[in-house]
């Protein structure tokens, strides 16, 4: 059963979440539910194909809040789904003016955690 790894920069992206921009994260969320349920529901990674999902250097998977409603700001939350541990990794959270930031960071962060520099059960 597949299960959630919240990280420490995750957490403290989504506090800072502008109140105003509350609908790309319920949005963004949704698709992670959708994500979620589809592994869950004995999908391999590889079938999970979604309009929301965007494959990134290292593995990484960023899910935007794509169908979510009109006029929308451009969010992406960061995962990593480690295949052995069956977590998936909610490293960080932002919008356009981060993405390039947050690929770098989400990148770094699987390359400490396949080298076995964090832990991967959190």
């Amino acid at each position: 059963m597949w299960k959630l790894q919240p990280e420490a920069e995750y957490e403290n992206r989504v506090k800072q979440w502008p109140k105003k921009h509350r609908r790309e994260y319920v949005a963004v969320h949704d698709k992670l539910d959708t994500f979620l349920t589809a592994l869950n529901r004995g999908a391999k990674l590889e079938q999970v194909k979604f309009g929301f999902i965007h494959p990134e250097p290292r593995g990484v998977l960023a899910i935007d809040q794509k169908g979510g409603g009109v006029g929308l700001k451009e969010t992406r939350l960061y995962t990593y789904p480690h295949r052995r541990s069956q977590i998936v990794h909610l490293i960080t959270f932002g919008d356009k003016s981060t993405q390039k930031a947050d690929i770098a960071y989400a990148s770094e962060f699987v390359e400490g955690l396949t080298q076995g520099k964090q832990d991967i059960h959190g």
